[in-house]
């Protein structure tokens, strides 16, 4: 509910405080009073985009200032939440002020906010209704969500099946362009694992051909000298030296009488560590021999291995492992053909499964459309529009969360004559009275939402501002309703009663809003039944409505 709203230095406002009450609340004055002002300012602190010379000639800025209650179920702490503002009560103060520059500054409890988070807030405070309204009524985009809410339609199941459609579908797109980009590179795949099948890379294999490589390299360069060497120590060199030098030294043994027999043994040992070193550099020379042709083959290997790396940027030792890689992404071919088998039959299911959903919301649709044509009529009848064909058609929209249908209410002025949208076929009077007839059969779930009507009675007069009345306060019963009027008829519903007037003083011209109190609002009906010139009859007949 509106409880209040505050508005200084705005258009023609000085300044104004008013306390709104529950139920209907009713704005009269004369035209020109300045009445479309407090819808302007109103609309401004919720961020409704509208004229920019808002500030009051001569001031600095202009400030509003709206005070709503808000109960704990309210669909505005949702907003509330989505923008991370707390509030501790049931109070939710909206400020904006307008500075001299143009410039627009919100604030929601204090906190400054965009204007996108105001109009956000707008949506579900307040709800306006007139004759140039394109947020409410009059657009066509809100239709199918006000059918579904008329028709207490439930949009969980087709939006779940939406949603698994929509995954299943994804998944399976997702599949056919992995398999694509496989396929795409087949011939390379299994090239690739022919040519690493063929070279059958070991892990540690680069690193031991490496050394086997340098040390067939290193043989190479000293086989010679140890070659020399060898000779040196053998028969033909130190060892047949030394074996000759010990038969002399025998042979003369005998004559020596013992000086010979130290030299003897120690040319025996000399003769066992030279055989060892014989022995050992026979075997270190056999181990060391060089063959070109297993250095030419160690070196191809070893290359290949290397070239192969560089290839597939990897490490030697890493392509052991590549080729498991690439021959499971080959595999992975065939099996990819399985799985968008199953992704197939499963987005097909989900399809499916969102076409009965869709296919019974549209019915569901159809049944609630008859049923609020047959509302809205019956509401038109007492509005003196029983001429009048108002109907709800359903068309074919793509397929998406809200099911398959377009919904748009359409209208008829006479039997027979052509239809079309609202704005386009009713005059500006009988547009009013549609758009009461249909708020009234579309109220349910509503409360919530504060209720502003424009000048929905313009045009209208007698027993069907009567009835114009009596349905604005059928509205009031459940949510909060104000309606800038000029119907003596319907002013004398309201719960509230404000006066808008306009003064002159040292040549500034001032609106000026006033709460009226019974006597008053006796004054106020009665000059709406006569004009300036209040007669006793007019008196009598405004407190016989007041009363009535």
């Amino acid at each position: 509910m509106l409880r209040s709203l505050d508005i200084r230095d705005m258009l023609l406002i000085d300044r104004l405080a008013l306390e709104f009450g529950p139920g209907l609340n009713v704005l009269t004055g004369e035209t020109g009073a300045g009445k479309s002002i407090l819808l302007d300012c109103l609309g401004f602190v919720l961020g409704w985009r509208g004229r920019a010379d808002l500030v009051r000639q001569g001031a600095a800025q202009g400030e509003v200032t709206a005070v709503f209650d808000l109960p704990a179920a309210h669909p505005a702490r949702a907003v509330l939440a989505e923008t991370g503002i707390e509030i501790d009560d049931d109070e939710l103060i909206l400020r904006r002020v307008n500075g001299g520059d143009g410039r627009k500054t919100g604030f929601v409890n204090d906190r400054r906010v965009s204007g996108d988070v105001l109009r956000r807030l707008s949506e579900a405070l307040v709800e306006l209704h007139g004759q140039h309204d394109d947020r409410g009524l009059l657009n066509p985009r809100g239709h199918r969500a006000m059918l579904d809410a008329f028709g207490g339609l439930d949009q969980s199941g087709i939006r779940q099946a939406w949603s698994l459609r929509r995954v299943a579908a994804r998944r399976l797109q997702e599949a056919e362009a992995q398999l694509a980009a496989a396929r795409a590179e087949e011939d390379f795949l299994r090239h690739a694992v022919a040519e690493l099948d063929r070279l059958d890379p070991q892990p540690g294999e680069e690193a031991e051909l490496d050394t086997r490589r340098r040390a067939m390299q290193a043989a190479e360069r000293i086989g010679g000298d140890v070659s020399r060497a060898l000779q040196m120590l053998g028969p033909e060199g130190a060892e047949g030296a030394m074996l000759d030098a010990g038969r002399w030294l025998e042979g003369a043994a005998d004559r020596a009488d013992g000086r010979l027999d130290p030299p003897l043994a120690a040319l025996s040992r000399a003769l066992t560590e030279l055989g060892e070193a014989y022995r050992g550099v026979e075997d270190a020379l056999s181990a060391m021999e060089f063959q070109p042709a297993a250095l030419e083959a160690t070196e191809e290997r070893l290359f290949a291995l290397r070239g192969l790396a560089r290839k597939h940027d990897v490490l030697p030792d890493d392509l052991a492992g590549l080729a498991e890689d690439l021959r499971a992404r080959l595999q992975g071919i065939d099996a990819g053909e399985m799985a968008i088998a199953t992704l197939r039959r499963d987005a097909e299911a989900a399809e499916a499964a969102y076409q009965v959903a869709a296919e019974a919301l549209s019915a569901a649709r159809c049944e609630a459309g008859r049923r609020l044509d047959q509302a809205v009529m019956a509401e038109l009848a007492p509005l003196k529009m029983e001429r009048a064909v108002f109907e709800t058609r359903l068309s074919r929209a793509e397929p998406g969360p809200e099911g398959l249908d377009l919904v748009a209410f359409t209208v008829a002025t006479n039997p027979g004559a052509p239809s079309g949208p609202l704005d386009k076929i009713a005059s500006g009077g009988e547009l009013s009275r549609f758009l009461l007839a249909l708020k009234v059969c579309l109220a349910r779930g509503n409360e919530a939402l504060v209720l502003i009507f424009d000048e929905i009675d313009r045009g209208v007069g007698g027993a069907t501002a009567d009835a114009v009345g009596r349905r604005l306060k059928r509205l009031a019963e459940d949510a909060q309703v104000l309606v800038v009027t000029h119907s003596p008829q319907v002013a004398a519903l309201g719960a509230s009663h404000f006066r808008v007037a306009k003064s002159v003083s040292a040549g500034m011209t001032t609106s000026d809003v006033e709460a009226l109190d019974p006597e008053a609002r006796v004054a106020e009906i009665a000059r709406m039944l006569s004009g300036d010139r209040v007669t006793r009859a007019a008196s009598e007949a405004a407190r016989e409505l007041l009363g009535g």
